[in-house]
């Protein structure tokens, strides 16, 4: 039996053949693909697809448990309480790529983000980097190969035309000025 996954990975995988550079798509009569292509299983079950999100700006976070910048989950938490009822969305995806700073599971993601009050979806673990990695994370570090993640609470902003708006890195927090403003930007963005 052929699962969604399967279809993805094949469709993914006759793009990357068609070539990754946009004059190859072009001239294939394709347009390029955007975020809203790919989805996440759900830390809770089912799946985060980002194509319901369509035309929303999506601020996509990894994240950690046992991370420095963990409280960054309340900043996030913030965030999705100023701007989600305007139209951001917020998908955190626990990775444990950095330091092994996730190492549980299921129970264990969702007890911290519990003890942060978290709201917004939560993907389940996946890997962010390196030949394993999700394959959005693949197609934001081709899109952006020098802003790949070098650490937990790295933050890819997703314009409403489904493309990179923004990168944050895990230094900036997610309450900064710097992301209210470009959030801001990308809602009023039509």
């Amino acid at each position: 039996m052929i699962d969604r996954r399967s279809v993805m990975t094949a469709a993914l995988a006759a793009l990357a053949t068609v070539g990754s550079n946009r004059q190859s798509l072009a001239q294939a009569g394709m347009s390029r693909i955007t975020a809203y292509a790919f989805s996440f299983p759900a830390l809770a079950g089912g799946d985060i697809r980002l194509s319901e999100f369509a035309g929303r700006p999506i601020l996509i976070v990894n994240t950690a448990s046992l991370c420095g910048y963990t409280p960054q989950y309340s900043g996030l938490q913030e965030l999705w309480s100023e701007f989600g009822g305007r139209g951001l969305m917020i998908v955190g995806v626990p990775s444990n790529d950095f330091g092994g700073q996730e190492p549980g599971g299921a129970s264990e993601i969702t007890a911290t983000t519990q003890d942060h009050r978290v709201t917004f979806p939560i993907a389940a673990k996946a890997a962010v980097r390196g030949p394993n990695a999700h394959p959005f994370y693949k197609w934001a570090a081709e899109a952006r190969p020098k802003d790949v993640p070098r650490w937990n609470f790295h933050k890819y902003l997703i314009g409403r035309d489904g493309y990179i708006a923004e990168v944050f890195p895990e230094s900036v927090d997610p309450v900064d000025t710097r992301v209210k403003t470009a959030v801001a930007r990308a809602l009023a963005a039509s």
